[in-house]
C-alpha cells in the first residue's frame, strides 16, 4: 500500500467511524440504561466482534456468508433475535435500573452481549469485504495480512467513536439517576432502542454481488 492510499483510507475510515450507526447506538442504548462500566465492557465486546469479522474477511469465511442466501439468512435472524431478546429484557428491567448501588452492572455480560451482537451481524461483514478491498495493493507480499492490518485500524476507530459516546451517554445517565420516573423512562427507552436495532438487521438485505 502506498502512502497515498493509506491516509486515504485512514480518512474515509475516521468518518465512517464518526457517523452514528448500529453499533455506537448499541453502545449508547446499553451505557444509558446500565451505566458506563456496562458501556465500556459492550464497546469491548463490539471491537472484539468486529475482529471476528476481520478475520473471517480475511480467510474467505464473510464472502462464502454473503454468497449464499441461506447462510447470510441464517446469521441475519440469530443476531436479530438477539438483539430483540436483549431489548426486551432491558426494557422489563427499567423497574429494577432504578436500584443502582444494590445490583452489580454485570460488565462480563455486557461484554458477552457486546461480542455476540457484532459477530452475529452479517452488514458488518458485507462491510469489510466491500470497504477494505479498495485500498489492497494487488502487488503486495501477502494481500490477506493487509486486509488484517487494515480491518484492525477501521475497528480501533470504531471503538474510540465508541468510547466516545460511552462518556456522553454516561454522563447524561449522570444527571437523572435523580430523576427515578425519567430513569425508568430512558432505560424503556435503550430498550426499545436496542430491540429497533434488531428488527432492523432482520429486514436487511443481502447485498446483490453476494
Amino acid at each position: 500500500m502506498t502512502e497515498t492510499s493509506f491516509w486515504l483510507f485512514l480518512a474515509a475510515a475516521f468518518l465512517i467511524a464518526a457517523i452514528p450507526g448500529p453499533g455506537i447506538f448499541y453502545v449508547a442504548a446499553r451505557t444509558l440504561s446500565e451505566g458506563r462500566v456496562s458501556g465500556f465492557a459492550s464497546t469491548a465486546g463490539t471491537a472484539l466482534g468486529g475482529l471476528v469479522h476481520v478475520v473471517a474477511g480475511s480467510l474467505g469465511i464473510s464472502a462464502i456468508i454473503l454468497a449464499s442466501a441461506e447462510l447470510f439468512a441464517a446469521v441475519k435472524f440469530v443476531g436479530a433475535l438477539y438483539l430483540v431478546w436483549l431489548g426486551i429484557k432491558t426494557f422489563r428491567s427499567a423497574g429494577r435500573a432504578l436500584a443502582l448501588e444494590s445490583e452489580p452492572i454485570g460488565d462480563k455480560r455486557a461484554f458477552r452481549d457486546g461480542v455476540l451482537v457484532e459477530a452475529l451481524n452479517p452488514k458488518t461483514a458485507a462491510f469489510f469485504l466491500a470497504f477494505i478491498p479498495q485500498f489492497l495493493d494487488p502487488a503486495g507480499s501477502n494481500p490477506t495480512l493487509q486486509f488484517i492490518a487494515l480491518g484492525a485500524i477501521s475497528v480501533a476507530l470504531n471503538t474510540l467513536a465508541d468510547v466516545v459516546v460511552v462518556l456522553m451517554a454516561s454522563a447524561t445517565r449522570a444527571q437523572l439517576i435523580g430523576r427515578p420516573h425519567l430513569m425508568r423512562r430512558l432505560t424503556q427507552g435503550s430498550g426499545v432502542l436496542i430491540a429497533g436495532l434488531g428488527l432492523s438487521l432482520a429486514l436487511a438485505r443481502r447485498p446483490a454481488n453476494g
